[in-house]
C-alpha cells in the first residue's frame, strides 16, 4: 500500500511463503513518522501460516506465530508518531536477520531494487556507480549470496534489478542460513517478498520520469487490492517502463617487456553505445481463509522485457598493427519469465500443522548481435554474427510438518524436489563461416535438486531461545552435445545452530550466537564445456590473457565453508537500533576463473581461456555495524533527525594465491552508508539524503592476474511533497559525484605484463514522482 509507511499498521498474519510471519505489536516504537499519514488501510488478510526457521517470538508457546489469532489485533490503522515492524522482527527472530519495511524500500524513489539493497548493512553491489550491478552480501562475488523470492529461490535467468520497488513488501536480509530457507548461502540470504493481499479495496498508482545524460526514461505501476469473498482477498501489481541510457568507455592495453620496460604493444579504444530496454512486470497473489490457521493461495509472476543496443567505437594502436580501426555493434532480443506459485496451509491437531508448496515456470531468451569492424579506409574486414535462443523450464515442490513439543520446542520436517531443464540453440557465424561447429548446434542440461531438513526451534530458560538444524541437499547436472557432455553430481549435509540470549528486563540488549556450515554448488553455466569466444581477438588468430575466451568445467566441486557470527544488539527505548556482528567463514574447495593458455579444437593456434576451477581453502572474516535512530534518542531536545548509518569491514586470504592481495574475489576492504532524513514539522516537505562508500581495492586472481577496482562513492538526495492524503510527490538526485568507474586487469608473464585499464563515464540521474492512492 502507497502510505503505509508513515502509520502504524496492525500486525499482518500474511501467509507468504517467507522466513518470517509478521510481527506481534512492539512495546518500543520509533518517536516519530516522517510524514502525515494518510487514509487508513486494514492490515492483510489471511490465514496463520506455520512459521519459519527462526521466527518464533522468545516466550511464545512452540508452534505459535505473531499471527496467531489470540495475538491479532483489530484490523484498521492507529495513526500515531510511531513507526513499528523492522526492528520487532529482527528483535524477536532467533535467526540473526535484517528486516526493510517499505518505508525504507520507497524512500529514495529508486527505480530498480538494487538501487535500495546497496544501502542496506554489508550488502554491495557490482558495476559502475548509478548504473547497478550484481548484488553482494559481505563483498562476496561469485554467486556466495543466495536470493530468494517469497522465500524460493530466484526464477533461471531473473535479476533483483527487473524488480521495482513498487511491488515489494520487504526484504529480509539473513546473516546466517538456516535449514529452511537453504544452505546455498555462504555469504548470506536476501529474501525479497512481494506485495501481500488487504482485506479492503484500494488502488495506488505511481508514475515516474528519470533524465540521465539528457535520455528521459519512464516507469508507471498500478497496485490494487480487493475482496473475493468472505473468505477470499487478493493484491495484483502491474508496472512497465521503458530505459534509456548511453555509456562513454575508453580502453587501453599495453604489453611492457621484462626487464627492460621497453613497450611492445599500446592498443586504444573508445566506444559509445545507446541501450533502450522496455520491461513490463505483473504479480499477484490471490487467497482464501479456510479455517483457522489455514489457508490456500496461488500467485502468478511474468516479467517480459525487450532490449536494444547500439555501439560504435575507434581504435588506436600507436605500436604494432591495428587488428582494425572502427566498429559497429547492434545487440537485441527480448526474454519472458513466468512463473505460478501454490500454497496450502492445513492444522492437523493444535499442536500440527503442514504446508504444502507447488511451482512451475519458464525463462525464455531470443538474441541476436552483429559485430563489424572496419580499416582504415572504411573496408569491412570481419563481420561476427551471433545467435541464442534459450528455454529454462523449472518446477518445484516443497512440503513441511511443525509439531509443538511440550510448550517449549517447535519441531519442523521438511522436503523439497526441484527440477530445471534447459535448451540452447546457440550459432556464431565469422565471415559467414560456422564457429564451433564442432559442439552442435544445440546445447541440453538437466539439473535435479533434492533436499530433505530437520529443525527445532526451543526455549530452555526465559532469556533463551535457540535453534538446532541439519539439511541435505542433492544437486545432479546433466548435459548432452557435440563436445564434452557433462555428468555432474554433488550431496552436503549442513549441520546449523543458533541462540540468541537476552538481557534482564527491559530487554533492550541481546547477544547472537551462529554456528554453520554453508555451501555453494556450481551452476550450469561454469560446468558446461562450450566456449565463448572473444571479440576482439577472433579465431583463427590469438588472443591475449586480458582477452580470453571463456569455458566451463566438468569437474568442478561445490565449495563448502564452516562459519561463526556473533552479534551484539541494542533496542533504543523509542526504536532505535544499535548492532555489532563479527563474522568468519571458512572455505573448502574455492571456485574461481583461471586463465591459461591452451591448445584448443576452435583455433589452429594456442588461445588463452578462462575456466573455473577449484582453486584451493581460503577464509574471509569481517565486523559489521550498523545504527538506525533518531537524533533525540542520543542527545535530549535534539532536532528529531532521523539517521541510518551502517560501516562493514573485511578481510580475506586465499591460501593458494601469494599475497598481499590474495583476496576473495570481488571483496573490497570496506563499505559503508550514512543516510539522514528529516520531516519539516508544519510543512508538507520531507528530505533527506545517502552516501554510500566502496573504497579502491586490488585482487590477486591468481599468480599471474591481478584486479584493480577504482573507489564507488554514490551520494544521493530526495525531497518529499505531501500534496494531501492521497498524493505526493518525490523528488531525487542520485549519483552526485559522477565518478569515473576505472577497472585494471593485468597478466604478469614471465618476460612481459600485460595490462588493461577500463574507463567508464557515469552520469547524474534526476527523476520526479507522482504517488496517487485512489
Amino acid at each position: 500500500m502507497a502510505f503505509a509507511a508513515h502509520a502504524q499498521q496492525a500486525p499482518s498474519p500474511g501467509p507468504a511463503p517467507t522466513p518470517a510471519p509478521a510481527p506481534a505489536p512492539a512495546a518500543d516504537t520509533p518517536a516519530s513518522a516522517p510524514a502525515p499519514a494518510p487514509a487508513a488501510a486494514p492490515a492483510p488478510a489471511s490465514a496463520v501460516p506455520s512459521a519459519p526457521a527462526g521466527t518464533r517470538p522468545q516466550g511464545a508457546p512452540a508452534g505459535a506465530t505473531s499471527g496467531n489469532p489470540a495475538q491479532r489485533v483489530l484490523p484498521g490503522v492507529e495513526v500515531t508518531g510511531n513507526r513499528t515492524g523492522e526492528n520487532d522482527q529482527r528483535r524477536n527472530s532467533t535467526a540473526s536477520k535484517i528486516v526493510i519495511d517499505r518505508q525504507t524500500i520507497e524512500q529514495y524513489g529508486d527505480s530498480n531494487l538494487g538501487d535500495v539493497l546497496r544501502r542496506m548493512p554489508g550488502v554491495t553491489q557490482g558495476g559502475p556507480p548509478g548504473r547497478g550491478g550484481p548484488i553482494r552480501m559481505r563483498g562476496m562475488g561469485g554467486g556466495f549470496t543466495q536470493i530468494l523470492i517469497n522465500g524460493e529461490r530466484i526464477p533461471p535467468g531473473f535479476s533483483v534489478e527487473q524488480i521495482t520497488p513498487e511491488q515489494v513488501e520487504r526484504i529480509e536480509i539473513l546473516r546466517a542460513p538456516t535449514a529452511e530457507t537453504g544452505a546455498r548461502a555462504i555469504a548470506g540470504t536476501i529474501n525479497i517478498i512481494l506485495r501481500e493481499p488487504l482485506r479492503q479495496l484500494s488502488n495506488d498508482v505511481r508514475a515516474s520520469l528519470q533524465f540521465e545524460r539528457g535520455e528521459p526514461s519512464g516507469n508507471a505501476s498500478w497496485n490494487r487490492n480487493g475482496v473475493l469473498s468472505t473468505t477470499g482477498t487478493y493484491n495484483a501489481t502491474l508496472s512497465a517502463g521503458h530505459d534509456r541510457n548511453r555509456n562513454s568507455n575508453e580502453s587501453r592495453t599495453t604489453y611492457t617487456d621484462l626487464p627492460g620496460g621497453n613497450l611492445s604493444f599500446d592498443q586504444r579504444t573508445r566506444s559509445e553505445s545507446v541501450n533502450d530496454t522496455t520491461r513490463l512486470f505483473g504479480s499477484g497473489r490471490f487467497q482464501w481463509r479456510l479455517g483457522q490457521g489455514e489457508m490456500f493461495s496461488i500467485q502468478p509472476f511474468v516479467v517480459r522485457n525487450e532490449f536494444k543496443n547500439r555501439s560504435s567505437g575507434t581504435l588506436e594502436q600507436p605500436v604494432g598493427t591495428a587488428p582494425y580501426a572502427t566498429s559497429e555493434f547492434n545487440n537485441k532480443g527480448d526474454f519472458w519469465v513466468t512463473r505460478f506459485n501454490t500454497q496450502l496451509n492445513k492444522r492437523l491437531s493444535e499442536k500440527a500443522r503442514y504446508e504444502l508448496r507447488a511451482s512451475g515456470g519458464q525463462f525464455k531468451l531470443d538474441s541476436a548481435s552483429t559485430l563489424r569492424q572496419f580499416d582504415g579506409s572504411g573496408t569491412q574486414n570481419l563481420i561476427q554474427q551471433s545467435s541464442n535462443d534459450i528455454t529454462d523450464r523449472s518446477w518445484n515442490l516443497a512440503g513441511k510438518l511443525t509439531h509443538s513439543l511440550d510448550g517449549t520446542h517447535s519441531l519442523v520436517v521438511g522436503g523439497e524436489l526441484e527440477g530445471v531443464k534447459r535448451k540452447e540453440s546457440p550459432v556464431t557465424l565469422q565471415n559467414g563461416v560456422p564457429q564451433l561447429a564442432e559442439f552442435g548446434s544445440t546445447l541440453n542440461v538437466s539439473t535435479l535438486r533434492q533436499a530433505l531438513y530437520v529443525q527445532d526451534e526451543w526455549d530452555p530458560a526465559p532469556n533463551w531461545s535457540t535453534y538446532l538444524g541439519v539439511r541435505w541437499e542433492s544437486i545432479e547436472t546433466k548435459s548432452s552435445d557435440a563436445g564434452t557432455p557433462v555428468n555432474n553430481k554433488s550431496s552436503v549435509t549442513t549441520p546449523l545452530a543458533q541462540a540468541v540470549w537476552r538481557f534482564a528486563q527491559p530487554r533492550r540488549d541481546q547477544i547472537r550466537f551462529a554456528l554453520t556450515q554453508s555451501y555453494r554448488a556450481p551452476n550450469s553455466q561454469q560446468l558446461i564445456a562450450r566456449p565463448s569466444l572473444n571479440t576482439q581477438f577472433p579465431v583463427p588468430g590469438a588472443n591475449t590473457p586480458t582477452s580470453p575466451d571463456r569455458a566451463g568445467n566438468a569437474e568442478l566441486k561445490p565449495e563448502r565453508a564452516n562459519g561463526i557470527d556473533i552479534a551484539y544488539e541494542h533496542y533504543f527505548k523509542s526504536g532505535g537500533i544499535l548492532s555489532v556482528n563479527l563474522f568468519q567463514r571458512q572455505i573448502k574447495d574455492l571456485i574461481r576463473n583461471a586463465t591459461s593458455l591452451e591448445t584448443v579444437s576452435w583455433a589452429p593456434v594456442p588461445r588463452y581461456v578462462s575456466r573455473p576451477v577449484n582453486l584451493g581453502n581460503a577464509v574471509t572474516r569481517g565486523i559489521e555495524f550498523d545504527a538506525k535512530f533518531q537524533l533525540p534518542e542520543l542527545i535530549d531536545d535534539a532536532i528529531p533527525i532521523n539517521f541510518r548509518t551502517n560501516l562493514s569491514v573485511f578481510d580475506s586470504k586465499v591460501n593458494q594465491v601469494r599475497g598481499p592481495y590474495n583476496f576473495i574475489d570481488q571483496q573490497p576492504r570496506a563499505t559503508g552508508n550514512f543516510g539522514m532524513d528529516y520531516r519539516f514539522r508544519g510543512t508538507p516537505w520531507s528530505v533527506g539524503g545517502n552516501f554510500n562508500w566502496t573504497p579502491a581495492y586490488t585482487t590477486q586472481i591468481t599468480n599471474e592476474q591481478q584486479q584493480r577496482l577504482s573507489t564507488r562513492k554514490v551520494y544521493d538526495v530526495f525531497a518529499l511533497y505531501n500534496v494531501n492524503s492521497t498524493t505526493r510527490l518525490r523528488f531525487t538526485l542520485s549519483n552526485l559525484s559522477a565518478d569515473d568507474s576505472v577497472t585494471e586487469s593485468s597478466f604478469l608473464l614471465p618476460n612481459q605484463l600485460q595490462k588493461t585499464v577500463s574507463n567508464q563515464r557515469t552520469d547524474i540521474n534526476a527523476s520526479v514522482r507522482l504517488e496517487m492512492r485512489l
